[in-house]
């Protein structure tokens, strides 16, 4: 398993210009996220959850990846075998950078999977056919995006890199969805901090370092300690 952990949440992908829970007066503001992101949506609500995501992959189609997604390329590119990118994010930001094998704990947006079984699509940025069926088991097609209340399969992976981890970077994450003062322990040389500011859930204290700035400003700092750690590790 890996030495060193990048797990990133929307503050990563906000200075590409990616819509938060959050943002004032972005997309997630139109909509109620029970309506368009809680399980059971697409059986009562189908057609407004696709025009969301159809919307969603049009705003990630104009988006680029930033200082921070090419930085943290770079740095897996590096040290393939050293690092494990994990990412809330359900943008394909990273892979745009250059990060091919970043995992995505709450699906892709830029893929479309069964409802029933494991088949996926990749439609890119299109808008998906909210009639198109499995060609394997004829069930309907959705999103490929854990919404809340569902199961996330890929949470078993990350705790698993957890386990070994010496390293442990968290950027633009509050913590209101994955808690990350969870996963430390007394293996871990480092632990790096990076959010815009205070978060209620998160205790700074138990962070090595804390970057209160944006992650463009953060990066080039964070990628230096990882590099060093990794060099004399």
């Amino acid at each position: 398993m890996s030495k060193v952990v990048i797990l990133s949440g929307a503050g990563i992908s906000a200075e590409s210009r990616i819509s938060t829970f959050r943002d004032s007066g972005g997309l997630w503001e139109k909509y109620k996220i029970e309506e368009i992101c809680s399980a059971g949506c697409l059986d009562i609500n189908r057609d407004k959850v696709i025009e969301f995501y159809d919307k969603r992959r049009e705003e990630l189609k104009n988006a680029k990846p930033n200082k921070a997604h090419k930085a943290i390329a770079e740095l897996v590119a590096k040290y393939p075998k050293s690092i494990k990118n994990i990412t809330q994010n359900v943008d394909d930001l990273f892979e745009r950078a250059g990060c091919s094998d970043t995992l995505h704990l709450h699906g892709f947006l830029p893929n479309l999977r069964c409802s029933s079984c494991t088949y996926r699509k990749t439609i890119g940025y299109a808008k998906q056919d909210k009639d198109e069926r499995c060609p394997k088991c004829n069930s309907l097609l959705r999103p490929d995006i854990v919404f809340f209340g569902e199961s996330a399969p890929k949470y078993t992976e990350l705790y698993r890199e957890m386990d070994d981890c010496e390293f442990f970077v968290v950027i633009g994450t509050s913590g209101q969805v994955i808690n990350t003062d969870f996963f430390l322990n007394y293996k871990m040389k480092e632990r790096i901090l990076n959010i815009l500011e205070p978060s209620p859930v998160i205790n700074d204290e138990l962070y090595t370092k804390v970057l209160y700035k944006p992650a463009t400003k953060a990066i080039d700092e964070i990628a230096s300690a990882v590099d060093n750690f990794l060099k004399m590790h």
